[in-house]
């Protein structure tokens, strides 16, 4: 649902379905932003946010957490791993998740 919104409004998304995925595609690929769910299979978005910091040239890549994932302890130590923002996905529609993102890329 959330990449046939962005698809959408322009924006070229890839997805990826697990940490070990996600890392090596940073090592191929240098995304303008990731949208990172904490909840994956296996090893959660901490573990890829502490092995993406390990990789050249990708730990300036904005990171936005985006899960329905809320504990406090988390959620910290996401923002000490250098999320910009930590959203909840049942308090915001596809729309405004687009129009945070686009808030992240300008700031970029």
């Amino acid at each position: 649902m959330y990449k046939d919104k962005f698809d959408e409004e322009g924006f070229e998304t890839d997805l990826a379905f697990s940490c070990e995925e996600a890392v090596d595609y940073l090592k191929d690929k240098k995304p303008d932003l990731i949208l990172l769910d904490i909840l994956l299979p296996k090893e959660n978005g901490i573990s890829f946010l502490k092995k993406m910091r390990e990789i050249n040239n990708v730990s300036e890549i904005p990171v936005v957490a985006f899960s329905n994932y809320d504990e406090s302890r988390t959620k910290k130590e996401a923002f000490e791993l250098g999320v910009k923002a930590y959203l909840i996905k049942t308090q915001y529609t596809p729309k405004e998740i687009l129009e945070q993102v686009k808030k992240f890329l300008k700031e970029k």
